[in-house]
């Protein structure tokens, strides 16, 4: 916001242009020496007050003449002016309070008549001060449309003044009849000072003024001619502010020179920090409310700024939009009718089914979030099956050996010769390897609302016996491009929070084919027929380990993703705003945390465990076996094969047979067993204690459980 201009020096230094040059000429008099007489109405006129003779008392004259001479005073004191008797003094320490006073030799019964009229004088005085202060560029436009409003009143005021001394030149006005004629003027000027001292003592400006007219025209509700009057000045007053209320929810614009709309605008955050940072706070925070929201707009002061976001989104993406305006949805006042009400009720509608249209049919947002359920959450098997096979080598390094441009065009590479090719958002699709664990990097992410503290995630990370270390197996992570306006739905955090699940599910997949490899090597043992105790107990725990790695990927895949992903899609088809997609969408990747247990650190960590044993047995049993080839049963007759090829077959069978019997293999082989089972059977229990809670875990529990039958 622009400072608001400085008010130029000659309208505080010229005095008779701000009407209080009463009291500069009475401190210049002062300045002259004692016994200078103060200026007054006539002493301008250069009428009266015998010249520069001594002036009497009032108190000299007959009771009649003393008459003339206070009506005289008075006429000058209703408009803030001095007289011979009547005087005025500032109250220090508050702004703009004078008190008159008045000779006291005058006649009691018309000092009394007087002093009856000085309340009025007062009230005229306080109302002109707060009219010349706050019609200053700083002030506001509420300020000085309310300022501009009092002086209309004002002008009524000093016409009836006028009126009065009309007929006191005309010799028909006497004490009583002038405190007659005030009567009407009274209580309207009375409740107009106690509302401008109330604003100059709060300082207020804005809504604050809005809301403080609003309570004053409440308070006034036994007076109708008064509470008319202050309704009036609220509607002047907030005509201003309508002006700016129009253009937020009509064009978007935060029309406020003065910072008094309850809108503010953070201009330091951009739309790209939504994919930028995981903490991005653009939708939040680019436009948020203010406090001192007026009172009647309280209630719909959320619509109202939903309604100027959502218009500003469309101006962002160069897309055209007004809101049709009729006679009807011009925003005239803020009457007992709410009509405004229903203008801002029409603005949001079509903001929002505007905005909703526009990234649906233009954008294809349903299109790309389908996208990326079909890679970021596996629904793309073929693809990635591929991948797998093509960027095996690269994998195994370590996280800082990987080159992720070469992962890139490996992805690439896979996206073509697969059915994804003909996915138009295929080419958003990027690659990136993390330098941490699954673990480590959910420790670090401190809105995912986890069951248990973060610090028992980085503690069970620590102490997870891990022999193998980590490979780009378990850091690698596929990645999205994502556009404006897109990035209000997939941000930053959403993409973040389906990379956790892909990460999950990859290594799941990973060590699925893992043990796949470990199970042909169990055929070739079964296709020289040496089925020794060792061979068959490895043969039933790969069994196994396949049996709970496929389970829980078919839990996390068939019981978890794809319900919860078919009623967002349903939820999305009937939203109503990008809010509520938001929302939807937001709600569908929590509760999919939740449920692929990236929430529950207790149970992650135990099927960590359990899929670094598999891991570790499968490698095992390639290491202990390392020139193992698998045998393919020979149809043929040994008759019909070469002689080479029979002594290969033997030198094979013989090599089988040693390691049937190796007593480390037997040992390494009943070890993992025992591990196994017990990491498995130690599962179980948490998971049913936890189904009490989390009904969801019952499906994986019984995965488990038919796991736990084979043992």
């Amino acid at each position: 916001m622009d400072p608001a201009p400085a008010t130029p020096r000659w309208n505080l230094e010229r005095p008779y242009l701000t009407g209080r040059f009463h009291q500069e000429a009475k401190v210049a008099a002062a300045a002259q020496g004692a016994g200078s007489k103060p200026y007054s109405l006539d002493s301008f006129s250069g009428g009266g007050g015998g010249g520069g003779g001594a002036e009497s008392v009032i108190g000299s004259y007959a009771v009649s003449v003393q008459e003339l001479l206070v009506i005289d005073d008075l006429l000058s004191a209703l408009v803030g002016i001095e007289g011979r008797y009547i005087s005025i003094k500032r109250v220090r320490g508050k702004e703009g309070y004078v008190v008159f006073q008045i000779d006291s030799s005058m006649d009691l019964a018309l000092q009394e008549l007087t002093r009856r009229i000085f309340p009025l004088c007062e009230d005229f005085v306080l109302v002109y001060h707060f009219v010349e202060s706050r019609s200053h560029f700083k002030s506001g436009l509420v300020n000085h449309a309310l300022a501009a409003a009092l002086r209309a009143f004002l002008l009524d005021y000093q016409a009836m003044v006028a009126q009065l001394e009309h007929q006191f030149r005309l010799g028909r006005l006497s004490v009583q009849g002038l405190w007659f004629f005030c009567q009407r003027m009274m209580s309207s000027l009375n409740a107009l000072a106690v509302l401008v001292e109330k604003a100059i003592s709060n300082n207020t400006s804005g809504s604050a003024t809005l809301n403080l007219l609003q309570s004053q025209a409440k308070a006034m509700a036994g007076d109708s001619a008064v509470r008319s009057l202050l309704e009036k000045m609220t509607e002047c007053a907030s005509a201003a502010y309508l002006r700016m209320l129009e253009r937020w929810v009509y064009e978007g614009v935060i029309d406020d020179p003065y910072g008094e709309f309850f809108i503010a605008e953070n201009k330091s955050l951009q739309k790209e920090s939504l994919t930028q940072d995981y903490d991005a706070k653009y939708w939040q925070q680019r436009y948020s409310l203010k406090d001192g929201i007026p009172s009647f707009l309280t209630n719909v002061a959320a619509t109202i700024l939903t309604t100027g976001k959502y218009l500003n989104v469309m101006r962002e993406c160069e897309y055209t939009v007004q809101v049709p305006l009729s006679e009807s949805s011009k925003l005239m006042g803020f009457g007992s009718n709410h009509q405004y009400l229903e203008c801002i009720k029409s603005a949001y509608d079509f903001a929002s089914g505007e905005l909703l249209t526009l990234m649906k049919d233009k954008y294809d947002l349903i299109g790309k979030l389908r996208s990326l359920k079909r890679y970021l959450l596996l629904d793309q098997g073929d693809f990635l099956v591929h991948f797998m096979d093509i960027a095996r080598e690269e994998l195994t390094k370590k996280p800082e050996e990987i080159s992720v441009e070469k992962l890139q065009s490996l992805v690439d590479i896979a996206l073509r010769s697969t059915a994804a090719a003909s996915d138009p958002s295929h080419e958003d699709l990027t690659c990136c390897v993390e330098r941490s664990s699954l673990l480590k990097k959910l420790s670090t992410l401190k809105d995912l609302d986890c069951a248990y503290p973060s610090d028992k995630l980085v503690a069970a990370d620590v102490d997870h016996p891990m022999p193998l270390s980590v490979t780009g197996l378990e850091t690698f992570c596929l990645s999205y491009k994502v556009q404006w306006p897109l990035s209000l739905v997939i941000s930053r955090k959403a993409l973040t929070k389906y990379q956790l699940i892909f990460r999950l599910l990859f290594h799941c997949k990973h060590v699925s084919r893992q043990l796949c490899t470990a199970w042909q090597i169990q055929q070739g043992f079964r296709s020289v027929k040496i089925l020794g105790t060792p061979v068959l107990r490895s043969s039933i725990l790969c069994r196994s380990m396949l049996k709970f790695v496929n389970s829980l990927l078919h839990y996390l895949t068939f019981e978890v993703l794809e319900p919860n992903w078919h009623l967002m899609h349903d939820r999305l088809q009937t939203a109503r705003s990008i809010d509520e997609v938001i929302q939807i969408h937001d709600f569908f990747l929590q509760k999919c945390l939740k449920e692929c247990l990236l929430l529950l650190p207790e149970l992650l960590v135990k099927i960590e465990k359990l899929k670094a044993l598999c891991l570790q047995y499968a490698t095992s049993i390639q290491l202990l076996i390392p020139s193992i080839d698998v045998a393919k049963p020979e149809n043929t007759s040994k008759s019909r094969m070469p002689r080479s090829k029979i002594k290969e077959t033997k030198n094979r069978g013989q090599q089988l047979k040693l390691a049937s019997e190796n007593v480390v293999m037997s040992e390494s082989i009943l070890k993992f067993e025992a591990e196994f089972n017990s990491e498995l059977q130690s599962l179980i229990p948490t998971l049913s204690n936890s189904s009490q809670a989390e009904p969801y875990l019952t499906h994986l529990g019984q995965c488990i459980l038919g796991v736990g039958v084979d043992q």
